[in-house]
Order: structure tokens, then C-alpha cells, then sequence
């Protein structure tokens, strides 16, 4: 499974008014993986960022004059999202700009070329109903580092997103289970594997009055059913082939 996390700087927030993207940035996964094998671009906007823009990402019209257009990097771009989901923080932003710079070029939308496309920021509005969901929120709700990030940028947003979204996505995963679905899924014969024997797992055994407790509430169960609950049929049978 191929996944590219993908994020853009623009200059300003609308792209049907004539914002362009001058920054895209694309963080490859494959299988849940970080492979190293992302795209980025600097690209010059043919025009001024606006000023608040220009606060957000910092990358001046000097800086990205020399840098190649949109139309050179189109190509390259779509040959390496094809048949990749995508995964976007407010996809719908990242998307239409992106759409609007196809068109410009005369080129189908990208979703014709690509697979999925994941809004993690919708997902994160399910998950954390009511609270902030943006990047630097994720970030610290799961524990990310994003202390180097002063300003943003496309490549540097979308490595973290890319540690965020794993992190969404992987619920109460331990690193024992992570580990060991690792080596289930044909990985490296060499690689470390974790002695599950060694673990000192924490037995917690009910109370007496705990049992007591339990044992009312079954006493319930077989008044209401006439007759004897599953619970206790299930237990008499495991005693049972312990002492056979």
C-alpha cells in the first residue's frame, strides 16, 4: 500500500483569485513505513505572496524567482502521486489549488491520477470532537517534537503529518504488538525480535468482595433466564478440562 502525504504553501488562500502554490511537499509510506523517498519543490508563483501569507511560510519573491514554474514540474509531480493515496491536513485547500494549477496547464483534476484522498483534518474532527485539530494541536496531543518548526513548509509539515496520521491510525498499538507485526509481515529475518518470555506482566486478581459482587449479578442473570447463564456454563466447562 502506497501513501504519499502531501502538503502545499501558497500564495495567499484563494486559488480561484489567482493565489498559486510556490512550495509542495510529498513524504512517501509504504505499508505504514517511512521510505525516504519524498518530492519536493520550491516553485515561483509568478507573482507576490500576500503579507500573511508571506508571515506564514517566509519564502520572499526573491528567494523563489529562479525557481522552476508549475508547468515543470507538473509532469514529475503527477508521475509520482499516480495510483498513490493521498493524505492531506484540510484536503480540500491542498486540492484546489492543485486543481487550479492543472487547469492553468489544461490537465484533469488530481484526483484522475492518484487514489484515496484522506482529509486528516476531517478524521481529526471526528476522533477530538469540540477541540483545536490543526497541525501543531496533533502534534502535541500526540506527543510529536515539532519545536523546529518555526515557519511553515510543505516538506516539514508533511513529515510531520506523516507522524501524526500513523499515529491516528494506529490506535492503542504497543511497541511489542508493532514490533511483532513486523516481523509477521515478512520483514527483515535479521532484525531484532522482542523475548516475549521475558516480560513482567502485572496479574491483578479480583477482591473477595469483588467476586462476591460478580457472583450477585449472576445470581441476577439466572433468575431473569430461568436456568444458568453463559457465563457460568463457560466456567464449570474450563474447570472441567483443567481437571480432566
Amino acid at each position: 500500500m502506497r501513501q504519499l502525504i502531501l502538503d502545499t504553501e501558497t500564495t495567499g488562500l484563494n486559488a480561484r483569485t489567482g493565489d498559486r502554490i510556490l512550495e509542495l511537499g510529498c513524504v512517501e509510506l509504504v505499508n505504514r513505513r517511512l521510505t525516504g523517498n519524498n518530492l519536493h519543490f520550491y516553485i515561483n508563483p509568478e507573482r507576490d505572496s500576500d503579507p500573511g501569507a508571506l508571515a506564514v511560510h517566509g519564502l520572499t519573491t526573491e528567494f523563489l524567482s529562479d525557481k522552476p514554474k508549475f508547468a515543470e514540474i507538473a509532469d514529475q509531480f503527477r508521475d509520482f502521486v499516480q495510483g498513490a493515496d493521498l493524505i492531506i491536513h484540510n484536503a480540500p485547500f491542498d486540492i484546489g489549488f492543485l486543481d487550479a494549477e492543472f487547469a492553468l496547464l489544461g490537465l484533469p483534476k488530481v484526483s484522475t491520477y492518484c487514489g484515496e484522498i484522506i482529509d486528516t483534518l476531517a478524521r481529526a474532527k471526528q476522533m477530538f470532537p469540540g477541540k483545536r485539530n490543526s497541525l501543531d494541536a496533533l502534534c502535541d496531543r500526540f506527543g510529536i517534537s515539532n519545536a523546529h518548526r518555526t515557519l511553515h513548509g510543505a516538506l516539514l509539515d508533511s513529515e510531520l503529518l506523516a507522524e501524526v496520521y500513523l499515529a491516528m491510525t494506529r490506535g492503542q498499538e504497543s511497541l511489542v504488538i508493532d514490533m511483532l507485526g513486523e516481523s509477521h509481515a515478512g520483514g527483515d529475518a535479521n532484525a531484532p525480535r522482542v523475548a516475549l518470555d521475558s516480560l513482567d506482566l502485572v496479574v491483578i486478581a479480583a477482591s473477595d468482595d469483588e467476586i462476591a459482587a460478580h457472583q450477585s449479578v449472576l445470581d441476577g442473570l439466572d433468575k431473569q433466564i430461568k436456568g444458568t447463564s453463559v457465563w457460568r456454563v463457560e466456567t464449570v466447562s474450563t474447570t472441567d478440562e483443567q481437571t480432566a
